[in-house]
């Protein structure tokens, strides 16, 4: 027999595995052609523009020297929009191929934090009076949340100190509106 048919369950599931990985690759690659493509029509398109200009300066430069030059001048201004359409379309075709491969990434949200001050200076915490019951329904079972800390820096003569400002947040436990003082 053939080692090949000997093959148990788990060389299956990895076979299928290599095969979608190779599938994966291989919209990469055509997502890669289909942007390059659309680069070159592009960049076809800009030479296209570019020559028509020329032709238009040296045409308001030199005067008319024949018919044949503003047929000219109108034969370049087609094939510049045909080329601007075509790089268009390909550059269409290019997201969607992109879109086909595009893998997304969980969203992680980063809370930034601008500017912190040294942690030698002194504190001072002010905690405001959290609400006592839920505006929406009036319910008193309120559970914290979290909250929200706005740091100052306050300057007394020759001293420094960091008052930081705390808004407790509260959901409601009946409705789950979220409350804070404002």
């Amino acid at each position: 027999m053939n080692a090949d048919c000997d093959a148990g369950p788990d060389d299956v599931v990895a076979l299928k595995q290599a095969l979608a990985a190779e599938r994966a690759k291989g919209l990469e690659v055509a997502a890669e052609l289909a942007a390059a493509r659309a680069k070159a029509s592009e960049d076809e398109a800009l030479i296209a523009s570019q020559k028509l200009q020329i032709a238009k300066l040296r045409h308001q430069i030199y005067g008319q020297r024949s018919e044949r030059s503003s047929r000219l001048l109108e034969q370049l201004a087609l094939t510049f929009e045909e080329q601007e359409a075509g790089a268009t379309e390909d550059e269409l075709a290019a997201e969607r191929a992109a879109a086909k491969t595009s893998t997304v990434r969980a969203f992680t949200r980063k809370r930034t934090e601008r500017q912190t001050f040294p942690e030698h200076l002194p504190r001072e915490r002010v905690v405001i009076e959290p609400p006592t019951a839920c505006e929406c329904c009036g319910s008193n079972r309120l559970r914290k949340l979290g909250e929200d800390v706005t740091r100052t820096l306050e300057v007394v003569p020759r001293q420094w100190k960091v008052i930081e400002t705390v808004r407790e947040k509260f959901s409601c436990r009946d409705c789950e509106k979220i409350s804070q003082v404002p």
